[in-house]
């Protein structure tokens, strides 16, 4: 404390002059080096030259990269910096000229294919994205600056050059840096459209959203599910005093049904909500139910398909209308498709689900559609062909809603690698019961269920005519089937047939000899022209073949009548002259009788006994008659010259020895 005393403070002082310090050099700003890229592209886009010409050298003169025609970060977050500067400027502009942004800087003179500043702008940018030398998303961060300063009409003009430009944009080079900024873009405009006055615009927009975003793009399918609850219908919540004929219960009942509709998600959170939903339809369609539309109503309420007017998406819900919108039929196939909107959101069980309310509500749910879709058969016009139309749209929603639960697996398939021959002689192959797969499962599921093999229905044979039925039509002429697709060029289709006229039709089975595949098909199938080309000269045929059988029995006939009078005589003559051969040949050729027989002629005598002998003429003209010779069993023919050969030998003796026997 002594020492603090001792030594007060100095006071504060102050120096005005200041030690000399060294000179830093000046870097030079980033505004001037935008500037001087905003000039740059200005001077490139007054000028009268093709995007495509100019795009690459305004670039290099610009910024003067590193590399010579790729840019770096740097380099591109500069590039960048001074064309969104550019694009405001422009826009700016236009707006200061009274002119639209999309043709500001065009004369009158150069026509209506003149492009205007702007436009040029965008494709140098584009072509330098595409061509990979800049950033693929800067041309979607300049649109998206172009729609923000920009007015509903001309973004009109803006979404018209993104629509004309929808090929480029949506290659794989720009779409993986520019999809997220488009989405952007797309959602910011559907945010300042009305609903109600821009809806044409507000279409485009979800058309080109569906076009450029492929169909398993996650950002567009809505994977909660989440309703728009902001969709609300206003309708009276008190009767009018103007006294008219009105049940306001029914009224209040009827729209107080869109609540459901609009997130039925409640019914399922609160029990009490479901008895209310259900009570509060039956009434509905019990009032359907009792003034059905037909006859004279046929014609009341339903549109006509050649008025081109534009039609409101919702209702209008005023008491004083109830009454004329019960008789429409597009009023009430409305309501009646929210219903079965509603009762397929019910019926499909979600991740999150274990048989819950869901499965209660299933039997209720049941019987309200069967009275819905009854309705909507009889609201005419083609009540029918309308349902089977909604019921096919609602499966094909099925389909989409079990896409989405499993998480939007990609469609494309990912073909396997294919493993070397070591690896694949490694794995053990699988041992199946039945020799394959298919089999034993096929086995398998007959054992658990033995009467699928005696079904009726599994081994039913079909009948012929109506087994036939397609190959008759592919052989009318007027059907115009080409000849690759026609039914006889189907081996199995026409081998199944043949069996079937085999069993079932042997008429018609036996044709196909002379017609073939054609012939086989039962006539009352055929068209009148193909059944004359047909069966006309079959029965001309089968005519001609059954004459000439005729012919030929005829001939048999007599041919047998001749040789039966030809055995006659020659039994005659065989009287007359087999006696006298006979004779001579026992003079010429025959042993004694006494004689004892030696064991040769004992072996012939038995071998004689066993088989046939046939006697022959050997040695014509010969003194001799003939020899006796073993052979095998005798042919018919063989048989006839055995028969003539006694008048033969007689016939053909020298005349020394005919006379001797004439004698």
């Amino acid at each position: 404390m002594a020492e603090a005393t001792a030594h007060p403070p100095q006071p504060l002082r102050i120096h005005l002059s200041q030690p000399p310090r060294e000179r830093v050099p000046v870097v030079v700003s980033c505004h001037a080096e935008r500037d001087r890229v905003m000039e740059v592209f200005r001077d490139a886009i007054s000028c009268s030259a093709p995007p495509e010409a100019i795009a690459l050298s305004t670039m290099q003169e610009a910024v003067r990269p590193q590399k010579q025609t790729i840019l770096v970060q740097d380099e591109n977050q500069l590039l960048e910096n001074g064309l969104r500067t550019l694009m405001q400027e422009l826009v700016g502009a236009a707006v200061e000229a009274g002119q639209p942004v999309m043709q500001y800087g065009t004369s009158l003179s150069e026509g209506e294919d003149a492009t205007g500043l702007i436009t040029k702008l965008l494709d140098i940018v584009l072509f330098l994205c595409e061509r990979g030398h800049v950033e693929g998303g800067m041309v979607f961060q300049l649109l998206e600056d172009l729609t923000e300063v920009s007015t509903i009409k001309d973004c009109k003009e803006v979404f018209g050059y993104i629509e004309g430009k929808q090929e480029t944009l949506g290659k794989a080079e720009l779409f993986g840096r520019g999809k997220l900024v488009m989405l952007r873009t797309c959602n910011q405009l559907l945010r300042r459209l009305s609903k109600a006055n821009d809806v044409v615009f507000c279409g485009r927009i979800l058309m080109f959203l569906a076009h450029f975003f492929p169909l398993s793009e996650r950002s567009a399918v809505n994977i909660k599910g989440i309703f728009n609850t902001y969709n609300e219908t206003t309708y009276e919540k008190e009767p009018p005093g103007d006294g008219l004929s009105l049940d306001f219960n029914f009224y209040k009942t009827f729209w107080s049904l869109q609540e459901y509709f609009c997130n039925p998600m409640v019914l399922l959170q609160y029990g009490t909500k479901w008895q209310t939903f259900s009570s509060s339809l039956g009434v509905v369609l019990s009032t359907f139910e009792a003034q059905p539309l037909g006859g004279d109503n046929e014609s009341l309420g339903h549109l006509d398909e050649s008025d081109n007017t534009a039609f409101q998406i919702k209702y209008l819900t005023s008491s004083k209308l109830m009454s004329l919108e019960l008789k429409d039929s597009s009023f009430r196939r409305h309501i009646l498709v929210q219903c079965l909107i509603i009762f397929d959101y019910l019926k499909t069980p979600s991740k999150t689900d274990k048989e819950g309310l869901r499965e209660l509500l299933r039997e209720e749910v049941k019987v309200l559609e069967e009275r819905v879709k009854k309705l909507l058969e009889v609201t005419p016009p083609k009540g029918k062909d309308f349902l089977a139309n909604i019921e096919h749209i609602l499966e094909r929603e099925q389909n989409w809603v079990w896409w989405k639960r499993d998480g939007c697996s990609a469609f494309d398939r990912v073909i396997p690698e294919k493993k070397s021959t070591q690896e694949q002689s490694k794995k053990r192959k699988t041992r199946w019961r039945l020799g394959n797969k298919e089999l034993s499962q096929l086995w398998r599921w007959a054992e658990q269920n033995s009467n699928s093999l005696t079904d009726q229905q599994r081994a039913r044979m079909p009948p012929v005519p109506e087994y036939w039925k397609a190959l008759a039509d592919d052989m009318d002429t007027s059907a115009g089937i080409e000849g690759e697709y026609h039914h006889r060029n189907n081996r199995v289709y026409c081998w199944k047939g043949l069996r079937f006229s085999a069993r079932q039709d042997l008429d018609g089975f036996s044709r196909f000899t002379d017609r073939g595949i054609e012939g086989v098909v039962p006539p009352e199938l055929l068209p009148l022209d193909v059944r004359v080309k047909l069966h006309g000269k079959s029965n001309e045929r089968s005519k001609q073949r059954a004459a000439k059988k005729e012919d030929d029995s005829k001939a048999g006939s007599s041919q047998a009548e001749d040789m039966h009078i030809g055995a006659s005589n020659q039994a005659v003559l065989d009287d007359s002259s087999i006696p006298q051969d006979m004779d001579d040949a026992t003079v010429d050729t025959e042993p004694n009788p006494s004689a004892a027989p030696t064991p040769d002629e004992s072996q012939k005598q038995g071998s004689d006994a066993d088989g046939p002998v046939e006697r022959v003429l050997s040695g014509v003209g010969s003194p001799e008659i003939g020899h006796v010779i073993d052979a095998p069993s005798p042919s018919p023919l063989q048989d006839v010259v055995a028969q003539k050969a006694p008048l033969d030998s007689a016939l053909l003796k020298p005349p020394r020895k005919r006379a001797h026997l004439e004698s």
